[in-house]
């Protein structure tokens, strides 16, 4: 029975794990090399926004549930879930912290102790990097790759309700994997090989970024010809039985900026074309947004030395809402409004003002953000921006212009007071505002 696990890196990945796996009734230990995360989880107080997560501590911590410098050497299992980042000038990825946590897992542990690499990792890791620390402590080993799937705002649901795919290095570790999976999961997928496994991953997040790619190419497209890339995009959907054609829009966070890198890095020089473009374009797409924003800021006043704008939403995503600046927009929006000379202000239900002002924000109140600024650009979809009456908000004056990146304000509201309303791949000319009865000021 696998009922005494240890997790090797606490982030978002090991840290919604171990609170799924407490409440299944697992016996939890996990390390961390950050001190500040030991010390929160100790107490009961999560490091991340995770819907679920905090209850799960708060019931848990120290009852089943145990955070401490190393992983006691009696356990069952031992998940390594450790960042894999990637080099932001090569786009290489960065093995050093999976290597480092399989080389203390095998002084911690013994041979009796299943492996499982969690991480997402280029096809062939697990293998290369992670099984020779362990032989060459032991002997043998037995080692899984199990790949988390899980979208943040979801997890604790999706880690029960999703398949969860296991490749082996051999059949006794494979049926060790599937046999600890059983006790999460509703349904386990075995796999042919650890490389096989670390694959599903890449593929599953690439497809993603790819959808996603493509929605935006439309809508780069249409915004050349003057199209309303939603009314393509909708026609071209309705009643259509091929696969639905996705809505434009930011791609970010933690898994699907980084991992098309590991899936180019896992196809060598000659492969990986789709993704690598997909991902470029994808990344390319937050600058054009910028530059835009500041164009139209210019058409209005003239110049762009010290006007005002309001970001809304600075996390990477606005639904499920999450607090994660990982792949954030905002990022590389930012030094195209510097050197255009905007003061940004900004604004994000989820992440603290520190945050905000750390990426070169003043936070500001969503009634300043209309009535005090040049402009407006709505980064995420959060539901407070989706239930924004921004009629009255525009109705004392301010913002000349509202860029909506995923279209959800009251195009026709926008207008009326005045303002130029825009989306992704979407200008619309300016049409003359109705009248107010305001007087100029």
């Amino acid at each position: 029975m696998y009922r005494r696990i240890g997790i090797v890196g606490l982030g978002y990945v090991g840290l919604t794990l171990a609170a799924a796996l407490a409440r299944k009734g697992f016996e939890v230990h996990g390390v961390d090399a950050n001190p500040a995360v030991r010390a929160a989880l100790r107490g009961g107080r999560p490091h991340i926004f995770e819907p679920g997560i905090a209850d799960v501590f708060a019931t848990h911590a120290g009852r089943s549930v145990f955070v401490d410098d190393e992983l006691p050497a009696d356990l069952d299992a031992v998940v390594l879930s450790v960042s894999t980042p990637v080099d932001e000038g090569s786009r290489r990825p960065d093995l050093s912290n999976l290597a480092a946590a399989a080389e203390q897992v095998a002084r911690w542990c013994g041979p009796q102790t299943l492996v499982i690499v969690r991480s997402t990792v280029p096809v062939g890791t697990s293998r290369r990097v992670v099984l020779p620390a362990l032989t060459a402590a032991w002997g043998r080993a037995l080692l899984v790759m199990a790949p988390e799937r899980t979208i943040q705002g979801q997890a604790l649901r999706e880690l029960v309700e999703l398949p969860q795919v296991v490749g082996g290095v051999d059949d006794e570790s494979l049926h060790a994997g599937l046999e600890l999976f059983g006790g999460l999961a509703r349904q386990t997928v075995p796999v042919s090989s650890l490389e096989a496994a670390e694959l599903v991953k890449l593929s599953n997040n690439c497809h993603t970024d790819l959808i996603y790619s493509f929605g935006n190419e439309v809508a780069l497209i249409a915004e050349r010809h003057g199209l309303d890339p939603l009314e393509v995009i909708r026609a071209a959907n309705l009643d259509y039985p091929r696969p639905d054609l996705s809505r434009p829009g930011y791609v970010g966070g933690g898994c699907l900026s980084k991992d098309p890198y590991l899936m180019v890095a896992s196809a060598g020089d000659d492969g990986a074309f789709l993704v690598g473009a997909a991902r470029r374009l994808n990344e390319r797409l937050p600058v054009h947004v910028a530059e835009t924003v500041v164009e139209l800021i210019r058409q209005r006043r003239g110049d762009t030395a010290g006007a005002r704008l309001a970001v809304l939403g600075w996390a990477y995503k606005g639904w499920p809402p999450t607090d994660d600046m990982r792949g954030t927009p905002i990022a590389a929006m930012m030094p195209v409004f510097r050197a255009a000379g905007l003061v940004v202000a900004g604004h994000d239900p989820m992440v603290p003002d520190q945050v905000i002002r750390a990426y070169g924000g003043e936070p500001t109140s969503l009634d300043k953000a209309f009535c005090d600024s040049d402009a407006v650009l709505v980064v995420n979809d959060h539901p407070d921006y989706r239930a924004l009456e921004v009629g009255g908000l525009l109705a004392a004056g301010g913002a000349g212009v509202v860029y909506d990146s995923w279209r959800i304000l009251d195009e026709s509201a926008v207008t009326a007071a005045g303002a130029r309303y825009a989306g992704i791949g979407y200008l619309p000319a300016p049409r003359a505002a109705a009248p107010t009865g305001r007087v100029p000021a």
